[in-house]
């Protein structure tokens, strides 16, 4: 076969396989079985091997290619990509529509109404047909190129039916059970879970290398355009039809109605319908479908006034708190969890909600066999919002407390200033667990392979009673554990060799004294250069370091005073773990906050602001004081206030002070 020959066997090749990717993916109607595709592939592959020059940027083969990126760049919108507002109850969807039809002066307005997706919004950039560029949202104006991404989305068309030039924009998400799958898999490689497909679709549409996302099943809807100029469409729908004929994926359940009476109905008989999809949504999109009204009702400077999102309400559900356990964290907090009969909750089935502690536990007045009412905060994290009192029947137990610690037995303490029982024993089985994984996390000692699972299994058969134990382990103790092969126990033997020449940063870190984050490990370890100078070092040298407090420096005092600490120290320091700070290797893949907006509010557990503010930081984040819409993320903990609310009306992303802390040394 000449060249030729092999050009239009290669045309014909990258057509078809383009046609049943589009009726498999888009359509989900395939015609040819999985051998036939497969087959066809192949062949196209070897082709494009053999002449190299005939491979297109829009060939199907191209759907993941070219080397990790070492950072991402910014895009500027050409049209803003504006966020919309809420309105959360029916008279704030009359309200929208009264101003809609002053604006506009037309009484008989068309509506479309559609399901808001919960995933990323992104934009793509087609010319002459092809797919060019693709971002993020960002901040509206500005976004970030992650065009190595979404060509790996087979829904996403890298040749358009026409050669057309314009720009579309559409939601990425995480089909449910395409989530789950990815979640049990995480769970059985001991690696932390995703928190809801949103965070899963916007982590794996943040990734460097385009074979993380790859391996991730995420799909897309079209919703609209970026720009409407040298196109003849008169409203949405027929926009949508249009998209829909290029061969962009646009999604099944938009309807038109000319009654309001009917969008409000639409909007109730979907918060209902709404777990039957294979996807999650959080809303509805009313929009004016005629696109000359909606120029002439314009926008403000942030959103349209043409288009308003409804959200769901957050669902309430009575249950029964079965029983009350205590959970102790890393640094001893005692927590007191109610195990709650199971019952479906937001499109989870919930079992568990966290009381906080002791004087929410009374406040709330919860007793064990009480009838409650719970909801998702945030449409996140489970939260038990009221006692029914009123249907108590006598038979409920109070609860309390324990004075001793429910994994090691040793006495509680209240610290003075604190709300929180801790255990201060430092050799507790449960601490230790969680200080093991907190050593070997990203933002730490970033030792791969050795996640929750891994840590739990080396404790259960005596491997390890410290962090520093993990650098005397070898082959063959490890192959002796359930589910660690050869090729395993080599990797985490290689990692925690690796490991030792981390910078001392990373170890003081990991050491995990209270209050102390990323960055103040940095800031301390840059400042006294080795790990022996700040052990030797008073309160008040510590002080005396920019951005280090009081609270900070009287930690690691006591930290590095207490002789069960140093006994790790010492272990750490004959197996060659450096304890000096020599230049930080890999700065970049621990950047992973780099240009992102944390709000922190509410009483967080785990963490005191400021360790989570140095936590953040530490991983090249920026923390705010107020929401906006340059925020990325709103970390919230107990009694958030306005933040929350402000967060959803702007459909910034709710993280739990748990959920930071697993992006924090999970996101890869």
């Amino acid at each position: 076969m000449d060249s030729n020959e092999a050009g239009i066997k290669v045309r014909q090749l990258a057509e078809e396989i383009n046609k049943h990717d589009y009726n498999y993916y888009v359509l989900d109607s395939p015609v040819i079985s999985d051998r036939e595709y497969d087959l066809m592939k192949r062949e196209l592959e070897k082709l494009e091997k053999e002449y190299p020059q005939l491979v297109t940027p829009d060939s199907p083969t191209q759907r993941v290619g070219g080397k990790p990126l070492e950072t991402f760049t910014s895009v500027s919108h050409a049209v803003p990509m504006l966020s919309l507002d809420n309105a959360f109850n029916e008279n704030e969807l009359l309200d929208f529509v009264r101003r809609a039809k002053n604006l506009s002066g037309v009484s008989n307005l068309e509506y479309v109404v559609e399901p808001k997706m919960d995933g990323l919004a992104v934009s793509l950039l087609y010319q002459d047909g092809g797919l060019v560029r693709g971002a993020t949202r960002g901040d509206g104006q500005v976004g970030e190129d992650i065009t190595h991404n979404l060509r790996t989305i087979k829904s996403i068309p890298l040749k358009l039916k026409e050669r057309v030039d314009l720009e579309v924009r559409g939601e990425v998400y995480f089909p449910r059970k395409a989530f789950q799958d990815l979640n049990d898999r995480r769970a059985e490689q001991g690696e932390p879970l995703f928190a809801n497909p949103r965070n899963a679709a916007a982590g794996s549409m943040r990734q460097l290398d385009p074979a993380v996302a790859a391996s991730r099943p995420l799909n897309i809807y079209i919703y609209g355009m970026g720009s409407f100029e040298g196109f003849p469409l008169k409203n949405h729908l027929e926009m949508l039809n249009y998209l829909k004929s290029l061969g962009l994926r646009v999604n099944p359940h938009t309807a038109v109605y000319t009654d309001f009476e009917e969008v409000i109905q639409a909007c109730k008989d979907w918060s209902l319908k709404r777990y039957e999809l294979p996807y999650e949504i959080d809303g509805m999109v009313i929009k004016i479908n005629d696109l000359k009204i909606q120029a002439q009702v314009g926008y403000t400077t942030r959103s349209p006034r043409w288009a308003v999102a409804f959200k769901f309400p957050a669902e309430q559900v009575e249950t029964t708190v079965e029983d009350i356990q205590v959970s102790v964290g890393r640094t001893g907090a005692l927590t007191p969890i109610a195990l709650l009969t199971p019952v479906k909750v937001s499109g989870s089935v919930i079992k568990r909600a966290s009381l906080h502690n002791q004087d929410i536990l009374r406040e709330k007045g919860v007793k064990i066999g009480d009838r409650v009412i719970i909801h998702k905060a945030g449409e996140v994290i489970p939260e038990l919002v009221k006692v029914l009192k009123e249907k108590r029947t006598g038979q409920e137990k109070d609860f309390i407390m324990p004075e001793n610690c429910p994994a090691c037995g040793q006495e509680v303490t209240l610290i003075p200033g604190e709300v929180a029982l801790r255990c201060l024993n430092s050799t507790c089985p449960v601490q230790m667990y969680e200080r093991i994984v907190h050593f070997a996390s990203r933002g730490a000692m970033d030792i791969e392979g050795l996640g929750p699972a891994a840590a739990r299994l080396l404790l259960e058969n005596g491997l390890v009673e410290d962090v520093a134990d993990l650098y005397y382990l070898n082959k063959e103790r490890l192959m002796s554990l359930d589910r660690m092969g050869e090729k395993s126990a080599s990797k985490l033997l290689e990692a925690l060799e690796v490991s030792k020449n981390n910078p001392l940063s990373k170890l003081l870190n990991g050491l995990g004294s209270r209050f102390l984050g990323g960055k103040g490990s940095r800031v301390i370890a840059e400042h006294f250069k080795s790990l022996d100078r700040i052990i030797s070092a008073s309160v008040e040298e510590m002080i005396s370091i920019p951005e280090i407090g009081p609270k900070i420096a009287a930690s690691v005092f006591e930290f590095f005073k207490n002789p069960a600490n140093l006994k790790v120290v010492e272990k750490l320091r004959s197996t060659g773990v450096n304890f000096k700070q020599v230049q930080e290797q890999g700065k970049a893949q621990e950047q992973l906050f780099e240009g992102q907006a944390f709000v922190l509010t509410g009483k967080l557990q785990n963490h005191s602001r400021q360790e989570a503010q140095n936590l953040i930081e530490g991983l090249g984040g920026r923390v705010t004081s107020s929401v906006s819409r340059s925020t990325n993320y709103v970390v919230v903990g107990e009694n958030p206030g306005s933040k929350l609310e402000q967060a959803r009306s702007l459909e910034i992303t709710i993280l739990t002070e748990e959920q930071l802390q697993q992006m924090a040394s999970s996101e890869k």
